[in-house]
């Protein structure tokens, strides 16, 4: 059984390089998180802020739509991979923040790709932490895809003989290429929105809508 969420709205937000840029969005919202929020080396997932009625959960980026659409968070920062992935009929993404650009692609060995034409694709093999989107991807196109299904170190896959393609997000590509691979296919761009919990917004209409409103006059004022 689901637990009664408290009485305090709660933010869940990503680890990592996309928390890096959405901290001055966060500062254009008037939303200070305590101390620790900003110390890497800190454990605690759950941090107050200067809203009396507002927390903070850090949690991993894929988890912060499953939070969402559970009810454990009302509202979130999530890419719109995981959006893709999951498909939660409990979130609503009311606003593209225009942070954490990058795009999911198709990659492979560098010295395969020079003798492979992905528009000749009938059945593939590949790895990814994305099988569900990666499948509904190939499958508009008539290509039958066997997912292995993997989290990370997605790059050292081919090599080893796991999945000759992997399925995974290139902002810069210099991972790639340090794993002698090259893009071969772009299946979507990416970046994050701003997620909010369906009953949530029925129920707390107005402090979410205070919260879109605030995210909104941000990503303008960036």
């Amino acid at each position: 059984m689901m637990n009664t969420p408290s009485e305090k709205l709660i933010l869940a937000v990503p680890k990592g390089r996309i928390l890096k840029e959405l901290l001055p969005m966060l500062a254009r919202c008037d939303i200070i998180p305590e101390d620790d929020f900003n110390n890497d080396a800190s454990r605690k997932l759950r941090f107050t802020t200067n809203h009396e009625n507002l927390d903070i959960i850090r949690v991993r980026a894929f988890d912060v739509a499953t939070f969402v659409a559970y009810g454990g968070a009302h509202l979130g920062v999530v890419g719109s991979d995981a959006l893709e992935e999951f498909n939660y009929s409990d979130i609503y993404a009311p606003l593209d923040l225009g942070i954490g650009h990058c795009r999911l692609s198709v990659a492979m060995l560098t010295k395969d790709a020079q003798e492979d034409d992905p528009k000749t694709w009938s059945h593939i093999r590949v790895a990814t932490k994305y099988p569900a989107l990666t499948a509904r991807h190939f499958a508009r196109r008539g290509v039958q895809t066997e997912c292995v299904k993997l989290n990370g170190a997605m790059e050292i896959a081919p090599t080893l003989g796991l999945a000759p393609r992997i399925v995974d997000l290139v902002s810069t590509g210099s991972t790639l290429k340090a794993n002698d691979m090259v893009e071969v296919e772009k299946i979507l761009d990416v970046s994050s929105r701003l997620i909010i919990n369906r009953s949530t917004q029925k129920t707390r209409h107005d402090e979410i809508q205070f919260w879109i409103e605030s995210f909104r006059k941000a990503v303008k004022a960036g």
